[in-house]
This record gives C-alpha cells, structure tokens and sequence, in this order.
C-alpha cells in the first residue's frame, strides 16, 4: 500500500506536442511526463530556472479516458535563417539578433491539437500534500499543453492510499458530461508498473536536461491496456 495524489485534466483544445521549432508541431494523445510535471511547477509557483529537484523524483501514470479528436491550426511565424546567427542559446536571442540585422523570415506552420481529451493521472514517491494543496489553489494558471488550452473543469485532487496507480486512478473524479466514462490505456514509466503488464513500450523526447533551453531526451514509458471505472456516488 502506498498514497497517491490523484487528479483530473481535461480541456476544450489540448496540445502535447513533441520536439519544438519544427515546421509541424504535433499533439500528442497523451501529456507526457514533462507537462504534468510543469502542471505541478506552475501549480506549485515553480518557475523555468526554478528548483525541480521534488519534481523530478515524482513517478507517474496516466490513464486515457477520452484521447480527443484530431484539430490542425496554421500559424505564421518568424524564423531566422542559419546564417543570420550561428548557435543561439535561445529563440529570444535568435529574434533579437536576427531583427538587429534585418534578417527576419516568415513561415507558415502547423499545429495539432486534441479536442476534449480526458486523462486521470497519479503521482507518487514525494511529498503529495503540499502538491494537492498546490492543485486546489494553483499560483500560475494551468493549462493543457499551451496557453490557448486553459482546463475545463477542476482538476479535483486526491490523496489515495491503495496497492498500484490503476486503483488509484479509479477514484478521480470526472466531469458531469464524461460521468461514464473509463479508462481503456495506462501509461507510466516501465520501473513503476507495480505489478501491472504492459502490453508495449515506448519512447517519448519529453525528459527534461536543460528547461531554461528548452532541451528534452529520450525517455520510456510503459503503455498497459487496462479497464479504470471511477467510482461514482450511488
């Protein structure tokens, strides 16, 4: 047995993606390990260049109640040619340099979104209660992927004391439109499985080295087919 903080996330439009500064920005069915993470942190008040040492011991599952339909939006953005600035440190930097120099290019991209995605998640192996109280009062606004993605309904946090993230993620609580829904995939990293099987791995490059750069690895992580029924009040 073990304690659990459990939560709710859903929203209108929901977007993460993969590897930035790419000419299509994809979105992901799932958030990964660095956007729940950043939930926390801006929940939490934990800024970029902040301590996220508490953080990054945390383990975690998700489980997909609703993966959202599939939405692209165009974007026009600046760019800066590689000749204009070799080796930025930043994207701010680039832009400002690139601008100095009236190197400045425009580019049409792409972005991909999830339209009303619904996931449960768990975490646990930390100090879970300031974090719950961080959720019920969050210091940043939060949101599903970018800021055009603020969350739908409350995310609801609890703290479960139960044998494996599975049941945990029976007792989050869902939102009066999705009130039957369930849970057909979990996803968490292949160490914290607890005893689950999962029926293939994956790789994913979310695991955060640099976040003042903006610099992620690979990282795996476990996908078990599972049926999560939240419990409801009789």
């Amino acid at each position: 047995m073990r304690d659990y903080l459990v939560f709710t996330l859903t929203a209108t439009l929901a977007a993460m993606g993969g590897p930035a500064g790419h000419e299509r920005r994809g979105a992901e069915t799932w958030p990964g390990r660095s956007a729940i993470l950043g939930i926390l942190a801006a929940a939490s008040g934990v800024r970029r260049n902040g301590d996220f040492a508490a953080l990054d011991r945390l383990h975690l599952a998700v489980a997909v109640f609703e993966q959202g339909g599939h939405l692209r939006d165009w974007h026009t953005v600046q760019t800066v040619p590689t000749a204009a600035l070799k080796h930025p440190q930043t994207r701010a930097q680039a832009l400002k340099v690139a601008a100095s120099r009236q190197a400045l290019k425009t580019m049409i991209t792409k972005r991909d979104y999830r339209v009303a995605p619904l996931y449960g998640v768990a975490v646990w192996n930390g100090d879970l209660d300031p974090l719950r109280q961080a959720l019920e009062a969050p210091v940043f606004t939060l949101y599903l992927g970018r800021k055009s993605c603020p969350l739908a309904f409350p995310v609801s946090p609890k703290i479960i004391r139960v044998d494996n993230p599975a049941t945990a993620l029976t007792h989050v609580e869902l939102p009066p439109w999705q009130a039957k829904a369930r849970a057909g995939i979990l996803v968490s990293s292949p160490e914290a499985l607890h005893g689950l099987e999962a029926t293939r791995i994956e790789t994913r490059h979310d695991n955060p080295i640099d976040r003042e750069t903006w610099h992620f690895g690979l990282r795996e992580e476990a996908v078990c087919d599972v049926d999560i029924v939240p419990w409801r009040p009789q």
